[in-house]
This record gives C-alpha cells, structure tokens and sequence, in this order.
C-alpha cells in the first residue's frame, strides 16, 4: 500500500500570515507531498476567512497538489442562520474551483484522516489502513521537512498507477475503478481527473458519469463492453462525437464507451469509390477528405455530428433528395457484439444484421467502422436565406408546395420558431446540387415567395463548403446542459390542415425550434423492407423542440393525426410506445427477434430500447 501524506493548516494562521503559510503549502507540494488540507480555525468569524476562500488562494497559489477544504453540508440551510450555506451556491463554488484547479479539490471531509502533530511514522502508517491521505497539523517549515523524510522513504513502485486522492474522492458508487481492463487504463478517465470536464457532457444534454472508456482499437472496444457487462446495474452511453439530440451518449453516475479516438478516413478502392471511416469521424472532417477528389457522401444538415450515430439511424440530409440517405450507401459495417464479439456485417455476412443496424443499429453493439460507396458530387449551390413572414401559417402552406415540387437536385429544410409581434423569422437551408449558377437561382427563386428577405448568402462550393461551418469542438470538449425536450415526426403530405395546426403550436411557445426536412426523391427509390428505416415515402421529416416536456408534449399531440412514422435522432421520448412510431409492427418483431438473438440480455439499452423480452401484443396494447 501506498502512503499518501499531507499537511494541515489552520484557516487562522493563513488569515494572520499568509506569506508564511502559502510558503509551507508550497514547499510541500516541492517536497512531494500529496495533500494540502485547510482547516476551521477558531478565529474564523474574527477573521472573515473561511476554509472555503482559503482552498482557493492555495489551489491559485500552486500548481500540482490536492487541496482539501470542507465545504459544509447539504442540507437545506437554516433561514435564520445567516452563515447557514445553501447547496446550489456550494455545487456552484466547487465547480467553479475545479475549473481553477482541475483533479486537485477535495471538499468533503470524509476524504482525508488528521493525525495528531506528533504522530510517529507507525501511528501515520496505521492511520493509513483506512486508503485515505493522512494530514498532520504543521506550523513551520521544519514540520513540512519532517514529513517530507517519510514520503522520500515511501516505495511508489508498485504496479498501477494509483490516482490522487482528490479523484479517488470523486468516484460514483457501484464501478470497480481497480477492475478497469489493463488496455483501457492508460486512457480510461474518473470524474476528478483533468480531462473529465471535457468529456462529462454533450452537445445537448449535461452529464456526470462515473467513468469514461476511451478504447482506441475494436479490442479495445471489446473489453470495454466486457467491463460494461459488469456493471449491468449503471448506465451505459455509447459516444461517437457527441452531437446527438435523441441518444444517450452520456449520463449521471454510469459507463460511457467513448469512441474519440477512433475517428480515421481512409479511401479503400478508388475506382468503387469506396472510404471506410471511424464512428467518431466527424462529417465535416469526411467531407473536407473527400472533397480533393470530387466526392461527397449526404449527412444531415450539420458537419459536426458523428459518423456513427447518423450511420446506424437513417441520414436525412442535404443531398438526399438527389443520392438517398446515409446508409444507403453503407456496404459494411465492423461491429463488436454485446458477447464481444468482432464482426462485420454486409450483404453477404451477417446480412440480417446489416439490415438492422441501417434503421437500429443502436440496440445491436458499437460499430466502430463504415465502409461507404460515396458519389461523384461537384460544385453546389449553397444558400442560407432568412425571410419574415406575416403568415407563418401561409408560408409553411406554400413551402411545402414548393419543397416537394422541386426537382431531385434542389433539398431545401426550413427552421423557424415562435412569432413575435405577428411576425415569423423563417431561414431556409438549401442545397442545389447542380455546378451551373443560373439554375441554382432559378431552382431558389421560388422559395422567396415565403417572406420578406431579410438576409441571403448563397454560393457554389464542394459539399465540404456545407459541412465546413460547423464549429470544431476544441480540447475543452462540449457543455451541454440539462436534458433536450425533442418531438420527430413523418408528414406524409404538407397539407393547409397542418400548416394551420402547426403555426398554432407555434404560437402557443411552448416550441423555441422546429424544422421541416424536404424528403422525397432518391430516398423513395430503396425499398422499405430493405433497411430497418422503412420511412421511405413520407414528404418531410419534422422536429420541434421546447423548453418543458409537458409544455411540448401539450402542444404536440393535436398534431399527431398529421404524422405517419418519426425519425429517432430527433426524438427525446423514449417510451415504448415510440418504438411502434419509429418501426412498423412487423419490423420491430424483426428486430426484436435479432435482439434475441444478437442481445438477449439486453445490455444496449440505454437508447431506444428494443427490449428483445417484450411481448409485441403487449406494446399494441399500450399504444392504443
């Protein structure tokens, strides 16, 4: 066992000299001892200063040692205790530290043991029994020196590296952090460490989990779900680049099998066009690779989402009309099996397979490769156009006519939200995929019909110009907060009913966001039983997003008689009954039946759940 020792200063001391003793907190961090604990002097309320105030001068005043600070309970404070401190205000303080001294703060007192001033090297050796960090009161530097002699005698060299007290303190109930597979341990992060505040939340949605996998290899990958099987009690999130709105990709206090790493692009058959990438490639960096040699592949509308969540549920996108979606143009998939088993899936192997996970491929193991065959794609118009609208209702009518009466080479999404003062701001994101600028214009002309222009950009790029605004998620990863509250749905037709429904949801704002996506064309030519997303002929996809669940979910229902079918990576209720939306009766029985077969003890479930134990009749039952 290792032996980790610090010191303990009281907050009186710091408060009358504190040159003295930010001195000693530093020599012991020189000295390499490991902790630095401030403790409630007597003269605290003479002083005005607190253990709290005192952590953060220290952790400002060094570098690398952990600082120990209590902050008090959290119980809900006495009103007539002026002192009394509230816990929202503490969560914020302590985060607000963590930023400042990332890994290095431990705030709840249970997190270190005192020994008396004069404990002998065997009394500190038994306080330690208890794989806390023992601290001894110091007042001078000779103190410091005394404690340093047993650190320098204290043998470090065994076997794994063992984290820092501060991040030990930080670890969630029911993980066996020592059992993380050797593979794993180099990258694997806990909630204390340095990187964890960069990968603890994404795009959307605000997380904490209690460990974070980074395989960088399929065996990695494999290990990490053997780790994951371990821990059937927690929360598993598995993480491509984050982006997505309806999965779960992080959580509070379970697993993430973070793929990051695994993000390459490679062209493996020039003459078939053929480019296998990694789950965490993202779309903007797949198109900026194959813009050089003319080549495009349709994703979305948004190049900073990941390849792997996109390729495994459909890809409605900006070229779609014109060259289908996502995955139809996936000819393999690499996969590890919740067993951990390394397989690839295609037309010829595992062709069942295949087929689910082009629709589903969230509930049947990691993918951690696509092969695609991309297409000869050229310049392209590109517009962003902004208009205000008088009638939102007339103008979602009119759209709709336009949209789907436009030729194959012309997609065009409309995002707008709720009105203000009688009038609609209404931006329009269009692709034309033909290199000739006059029939850009004259394929967009029609769409100014919708609104006064306010703003207009258009030009002709390579795809890689479209994907290429999306912002770069730097080292500090991404913050999302809270939960996304997210409606998807199929219209099969655009008609003066729904419009007139839909602008009442909009101006009821319950609704801050809410998209239509132009269908139709190339996606209608695949065959539905061809891939689990059997959505084929629907006119439009649509989502709309709000601030309260209830309120969206108010708002909503009158509109479901417009809907046939809804797309899941824009869905955030994840009842069952949102399955049988998302997957006809007969294909979710397909599915269910895989899951049997490939999951049976349902261990990728933290999504849109198949449960392969559910009876079908049941979830009938339910719906209606």
């Amino acid at each position: 066992m290792v032996m980790e020792i610090g010191i303990a200063l009281d907050v009186s001391r710091l408060a009358h000299a504190p040159q003295e003793t930010v001195a000693l907190a530093r020599l012991a961090e020189e000295r390499g001892l490991d902790l630095v604990v401030v403790t409630d002097g007597t003269a605290q309320r003479t002083t005005g200063l607190d253990p709290w105030t005192a952590a953060v001068w220290l952790a400002g005043s060094t570098s690398r040692i952990t600082i120990g600070a209590p902050a008090g309970g959290t119980s809900p404070p006495d009103p007539t205790d002026p002192e009394a401190p509230y816990p929202k205000v503490q969560a914020k303080a302590e985060d607000s530290l963590d930023i400042l001294a990332p890994g290095r703060i431990i705030s709840d007192p249970a997190g270190w043991v005192v020994a008396p001033p004069d404990a002998k090297p065997e009394d500190l050796a038994g306080a330690a029994e208890s794989d806390l960090p023992v601290v001894v009161p110091v007042h001078s530097r000779e103190d410091v020196e005394r404690l340093a002699a047993l650190v320098a005698g204290r043998d470090d060299r065994a076997g794994v590296r063992r984290r820092p007290a501060a991040v030990r303190a930080h670890r969630k109930p029911g993980i066996d952090y020592d059992g993380v597979p050797a593979s794993l341990a180099e990258t694997v992060v806990e909630p204390g460490d340095p990187p964890y505040r960069a990968l603890s939340s994404t795009y959307l949605r605000g997380g904490g989990p209690g460990l974070v996998l980074r395989p960088r290899t399929p065996a990695e990958v494999s290990d990490a779900i053997g780790f994951a099987r371990r821990h059937r009690h927690l929360p598993l999130g598995i993480r491509s680049a984050g982006h997505g709105i309806s999965g779960r990709s992080t959580n509070r206090g379970g697993l993430v099998i973070d793929l990051g790493a695994m993000n390459t692009i490679e062209v493996v058959d020039p003459a078939r066009r053929l480019v296998r990438t990694g789950p965490a490639a993202t779309w903007k960096q797949v198109a900026a690779a194959l813009a050089p040699h003319g080549w495009a592949l349709g994703s979305g509308d948004y190049g900073g989402v990941g390849v792997g969540g996109l390729a495994t549920a459909g890809g409605i996108g900006l070229l779609s009309r014109n060259h289908g979606l996502t995955i139809d143009h996936l000819r393999s998939v690499d996969l590890v099996l919740a067993d951990g088993r390394q397989v690839q899936a295609s037309r010829e192997q595992h062709p069942e397979l295949f087929w689910a996970v082009r629709g589903a491929g969230a509930n049947f193991g990691i993918a951690t490769s696509f092969e695609f065959e991309v297409d000869e794609v050229g310049e392209v118009g590109w517009a962003q156009l902004a208009l205000v609208s008088t009638d939102i209702e007339q103008s979602l009518r009119r759209y709709g006519e336009l949209a789907s009466a436009a030729p194959r080479d012309t997609t065009v999404f409309l995002v707008t939200g709720q009105p203000r003062d009688g009038l609609s701001t209404v931006q329009l994101f269009a692709v034309v995929d033909n290199p000739d600028p006059d029939i850009v214009v004259a394929r967009l002309t029609p769409f100014l019909e919708l609104g006064m222009l306010a703003r207009q950009q258009v030009v002709m790029t390579p795809y890689a110009g479209v994907m290429g605004s999306a912002a770069d998620v730097g080292p500090d990863g991404q913050h999302g907060f809270g939960e996304p509250n997210s409606r998807s749905a199929f219209v099969p037709t655009l008609t003066p009913e729904f419009a007139r429904d839909a602008a009442a949801m909009l101006r009821s704002g319950a609704v801050y966001f809410f998209e239509l996506r132009a269908m139709g064309g190339a996606i209608a030519d695949v065959a539905p039983d061809d891939t689990a997303f059997t959505h084929r002929t629907p006119a439009f996809q649509l989502a709309a997003m709000g601030q309260n669940d209830k309120r969206l979910t108010a708002v909503w229902e009158p509109l479901r008689r417009h809907f046939d079918g809804l797309y899941l990576s824009f869905e955030t209720d994840r009842s069952p009954q949102r399955l049988l939306d998302a997957f006809p009766a007969p294909v979710l029985e397909r599915l269910r039946a895989l899951k049997r077969r490939y999951d049976p003890d349902n261990l990728f479930r933290d999504n849109f759940n198949i449960d392969p134990t559910v009876d079908p009749a049941a979830v009938q039952e339910a719906r209606a």
